[in-house]
């Protein structure tokens, strides 16, 4: 009987998508009110709100196919020019010449020389490299081939130099980075533990095909180049992750087709909200990650004085742990599955970020008697490598908080 109830329920959940979706203009508001409680994977149903709650898709459907077409040339564009034509370039050096001048050569130390550019997204190139590499290694997805390998990219006919050949000819070496801009060595959570896979190297698929950690590094690294302000920082592989985990599985060929593209601006636009927390010069500015970790304890001591000074009184900083909760999303403390279904809450508040400060204060409030009668050790470890798995619990917790009962 509550098999055949919960089947019903899924069953009627789908079909309040599925009216809310087929409107030509798209309540927003209604939308969001559905995601938060959790969006359905079937159908594509997921992938299509995500688009739509991260401001890619406009409301209009009656534009959305020019406007993908649109921006999916656009992205096609990036690639020609970001990886394509450089690598043209560095391709034709030992047949052609015409690259190597008097005034701009590979020693040239000017700034803007092409040249000192190449080896400098070499460096970038390869912290990307490092650590797309080894995103979710307790899946075997990001290790598999695409589906829809880009033609454009892996058309045989061109003979130049792909980021995987300049990432195996390089000789650059992009250090370990053992801490984070806290100064605070993470102890590895439960979903990121199983080391199925060497934590080396990945053995690279054969020509024509790419694994989908391939794809990642394709979107990271022109993200990197078109925003030079902030380029690459470590753990912006884990927020993209997700995002590209549920285009690139969408049960809707047509979308899954091109689940490249549309992560990338996806991608862009979340960061676009996101990426102060992961500039260094902000960290101390009201926009910044201090700011906004401290709000995690100034919201804990309004709702839970007592846990809030014991916190204090074991000298338990917020940027021990809440640093990787807010600027990863929460990708790193639960397993796949769970990080998306946080997202679909996430995504659908208007506030999303204020939303994600009361998840990390619900966090701490559903383990307050472990908290209370732990010691710094303890406690360190329950921060660090989160005890409850039970995502549903959490989300409830922090609806809760929000209500301020």
């Amino acid at each position: 009987m509550l098999c055949w109830l919960y089947h019903k329920n899924s069953w009627s959940r789908i079909q309040e998508f599925k009216v809310a979706l087929s409107e030509d203009k798209l309540d927003l508001k209604v939308l969001r009110e559905l995601c938060f409680s959790g969006i359905p994977f079937e159908g594509g149903i997921r992938a299509l709100c995500w688009k739509v709650l991260l401001n890619y898709l406009p409301l209009d459907q009656l534009i959305w196919e020019s406007f993908l077409k649109n921006q999916r040339e656009v992205y096609s564009q990036f690639l020609k020019e970001m990886i394509i034509q450089p690598g043209i370039a560095k391709a034709n050096l030992g047949l052609s010449r015409e690259d190597v001048t008097m005034e701009d050569h590979p020693l040239n130390p000017n700034p803007d020389s092409k040249w000192n550019n190449y080896f400098r997204d070499n460096e970038v190139l390869l912290q990307i490299d490092k650590d797309v590499r080894r995103l979710y290694p307790d899946m075997a997805f990001f290790q598999r081939p695409t589906d829809y390998p880009c033609q454009l990219i892996l058309d045989p006919q061109n003979d130049y130099e792909t980021l995987r050949r300049r990432v195996e000819q390089t000789t650059l070496k992009a250090q370990t980075v053992e801490r984070n801009r806290s100064g605070v060595t993470n102890v590895s959570s439960p979903g990121k533990a199983l080391n199925l896979y060497p934590s080396n190297e990945y053995e690279v698929l054969p020509s024509g095909c790419e694994a989908h950690w391939e794809v990642v590094e394709r979107i990271l690294f022109i993200y990197a180049k078109l925003n030079p302000g902030i380029a690459y920082v470590q753990g912006m592989n884990e927020v993209v992750g997700p995002i590209y985990y549920t285009f690139a599985t969408d049960p809707n060929n047509e979308w899954k087709e091109h689940a490249e593209a549309d992560t990338f601006f996806c991608f862009t636009n979340l960061m676009s909200e996101n990426r102060d927390m992961f500039i260094k010069s902000l960290d101390d500015s009201q926009c910044g990650i201090t700011y906004k970790m401290e709000s995690v304890y100034s919201m804990l001591k309004e709702k839970d004085m007592d846990l809030y000074m014991k916190l204090q009184e074991q000298n338990i900083k917020p940027q021990y742990f809440t640093f990787r909760w807010l600027t990863l999303l929460l990708s790193q403390e639960f397993l796949l599955p769970d990080v998306i279904r946080i997202w679909d809450t996430l995504f659908s508040d208007q506030d999303r970020f204020d939303f994600l400060t009361l998840v990390c204060c619900a966090m701490l409030v559903l383990i307050r008697d472990q908290l209370l009668a732990g010691d710094f050790t303890v406690n360190m470890r329950l921060l660090q490598d989160y005890p409850i798995s039970d995502v549903h619990t959490i989300l409830a917790k922090a609806k809760e908080l929000q209500g301020g009962s």
